[in-house]
């Protein structure tokens, strides 16, 4: 399940992404309204948890905007303000569940599994990435290339997952290191770099046709090479 988290409280969102991902889950994280609505939009996310307190664009307008740019990924209220009228008001929004601070872990996490299995009918969920005759499975967390399963360690799955979603288009450092690595600051490591190596000579050495590209002074793009 991919989930995304739109809290500008450092530490709290830092135990959410680290909690979800101890489960088996990829989270991903926006410390203000206007980075989460642009993930929202431009991601395949199964749940948002939103923070109705957010700076540049509060919880609420974010979630409307959403709504009217007919994105349905269900959506999770996640708020300090607990009363009947605050709940109201955010359900009416265009919120699917509403949950007060202080909460349980474990009923964060049972709520957000109801919304999942709770996606409105036809709505799109891409389970499936292909790029010319690469394939990646984000439920059961296989990669092919021709048919030859490409055994990825965790981050270098989560990396060619992310680079699919943006495939033919420029992905930078910044980007990686914030939705990859979830850092906020670039730690002058060539972290990057090295894994986009080790990945790229797991999914190219041994094939004709080179998929992953570094765009010099941009960053990197896969993309099908046979078009």
């Amino acid at each position: 399940m991919r989930i995304l988290i739109i809290e500008d409280d450092r530490d709290a969102a830092a135990y959410l992404t680290k909690a979800f991902r101890e489960v088996g889950h990829v989270a991903d994280h926006a410390a203000d309204g206007l980075n989460g609505y642009d993930l929202a939009r431009e991601g395949a996310y199964d749940v948002a948890i939103v923070d109705r307190m957010l700076p540049k664009m509060d919880g609420l307008s974010l979630i409307g905007a959403l709504r009217a740019q007919s994105v349905e990924t269900p959506v999770l209220i996640l708020s300090a303000l607990g009363q009947v009228d605050d709940r109201v008001k955010g359900l009416r929004a265009g919120g699917d569940d509403y949950l007060a601070k202080p909460y349980a872990f474990s009923e964060l996490l049972a709520r957000v599994e109801v919304l999942a299995r709770r996606r409105p009918k036809g709505a799109s969920e891409e389970t499936l990435y292909r790029l010319g005759d690469l394939e990646l499975d984000r439920l059961s967390h296989k990669v092919t290339r021709a048919g030859e399963e490409i055994i990825l360690q965790p981050r270098e799955f989560r990396l060619l997952e992310y680079l699919m979603q943006h495939a033919g288009k420029v992905v930078t450092r910044t980007m990686l290191l914030e939705h990859v690595w979830d850092y906020h600051f670039d730690p002058q490591t060539n972290v990057i770099d090295v894994h986009v190596s080790r990945l790229r000579a797991k999914i190219d050495r041994d094939f004709e046709t080179p998929l992953l590209h570094t765009i010099r002074g941009a960053g990197y793009m896969i993309r099908d090479g046979a078009k």
